[in-house]
This record gives structure tokens, sequence and C-alpha cells, in this order.
């Protein structure tokens, strides 16, 4: 059943962030459909030869991404953070690196301009 719910939902959102998010829960309304995403603990390759370890969220973010079946559809995202052990500094994924690479359409660039917008500082 898992599988079947991984590869519903890579047709309802862009692989890519089923592939590093969790669906960890949603909320229906009149028309608005809330998808709430927490980033999996999975370090990013550029940093898989640091010892880190994880350190939390950052402040979750809200896409809009497009509608489904009459429905405006939110995205809220939490990413996660690492601490690199060697450095002492906070780690992310770089979202830029992620889709270096990859064929994606003009959407999901945008998609990920807009979470690149809320890089820390």
């Amino acid at each position: 059943m898992q599988d079947s719910f991984v590869d519903l939902l890579k047709l309802l959102l862009p692989e890519i962030i089923v592939e590093y998010f969790e669906l960890t829960s949603y909320k229906k309304e009149e028309e608005i459909l809330h998808l709430y995403l927490k980033e999996i603990n999975s370090i990013p390759k550029e940093h898989r030869q640091s010892k880190l370890s994880s350190k939390g969220f950052f402040d979750e973010i809200t896409v809009q991404d497009f509608p489904i079946r009459g429905h405006q559809v939110y995205l809220h995202i939490t990413r996660r953070r690492w601490l690199n052990e060697d450095t002492g500094k906070v780690v992310f994924r770089d979202w830029n690196l992620v889709a270096d690479g990859t064929r994606v359409t003009q959407e999901f660039a945008s998609f990920l301009k807009e979470i690149h917008r809320f890089q820390p500082k």
C-alpha cells in the first residue's frame, strides 16, 4: 500500500519533492488543499564526507502549487538542517545542486526558485 501511495503522490507533486520530503499530514477545506511536507533525514550528497547530525528544522514556508480538481493547493514545507560537527556550522540541502543536471519543467524551476528565496542567511 505504501508504494502505491508514493506513486500517487508522484502524479500530484514533482517527483523530487516526493523523493526528499514525506507527507506528514493534509487538510482539506472548502476549495483549498493543504499538504504538509517535512524533509527526510537524508544527508545531502555534497556533505556525505562530513560528520553531520540532525539539528531540527527551519521555520515552515508555504508555497502555492498547481490546483488539483478545482482546489487551490498549498505546500507547507519544513526543511531540515544539520550540524557539521567538524566545522560547527549548520548545513542544509542546496536545492540548486539537487536540480543541477536534471530535466525540470519551467514550473518546477520556478518552484525551486521560490524555495531558494527562503534560504537561511
